[in-house]
């Protein structure tokens, strides 16, 4: 089964179709890619590019910061006007993600927090504008609960790789080593569309984005 969710062709189709990064963001894709660290793709970058215009958010919170990719696709598209947040557990990958962001201008702009993100997400209390959820698919419906309450009113959440690669719909036989993170996330996916506070749209690109809005109440 291929690794992302579209067809290779229109994925080859977009990626060609897109304007793509240069700078400091061509060059960490090619680290990433040199190193086998997941990053989100050139499409889901550009979608979350757009997000960030539309929804013009003061305060964001990245739940995954890995090499400080996507908080920096962030920050640039908000024109380093958010405030950005993102949680990094391992001491080494945080480290180089604010080297990473103190080379690209933006330090002032985006702090990283080191630790367990659940952790962390308890000990938050001021609201975000919007949420960013790319960190240990597994652990998705735990980190629901607290980032509805720290998403505003009109706010939005974005959950990445919420099909993983496709096993989330697939019928039939699942490999074990695969099987768990693909029933949590079904099940995330049914609380976030079920959810009375959310209105939640599944996006089939990457590896699946679900986009949800935060109601009042």
């Amino acid at each position: 089964m291929e690794d992302r969710i579209r067809y290779p062709e229109i994925d080859e189709f977009i990626r060609k179709t897109i304007a793509r990064e240069e700078g400091i963001f061509k060059e960490l894709e090619e680290y990433a890619g040199l190193n086998h660290i997941p990053i989100i793709p050139p499409e889901t970058a550009a979608l979350l590019k757009i997000l960030v215009k539309i929804q013009r958010p003061a305060r964001i919170l990245e739940v995954g910061t890995a090499i400080g990719y996507s908080a920096l696709i962030m920050a640039a598209a908000s024109e380093g006007e958010s405030h950005i947040d993102t949680i990094e557990i391992l001491e080494e990958t945080a480290s180089l993600a604010e080297r990473n962001i103190q080379r690209s201008g933006f330090s002032s702009s985006i702090r990283v927090l080191r630790g367990d993100a659940f952790e962390i997400l308890q000990c938050l209390t001021t609201p975000y504008d919007m949420i960013f959820l790319d960190a240990s698919k597994g652990q998705y419906p735990e980190y629901l609960p607290e980032c509805l309450r720290l998403t505003r009113e009109g706010g939005v959440i974005l959950s990445d790789n919420v099909l993983y690669r496709g096993l989330v719909a697939q019928k039939g036989h699942v490999e074990h080593k695969h099987r768990t993170i693909a029933v949590r996330l079904g099940e995330y996916l049914d609380s976030l569309c079920k959810n009375p506070l959310l209105d939640t749209v599944i996006i089939p690109i990457g590896d699946g984005l679900a986009v949800s809005y935060r109601r009042g109440g």
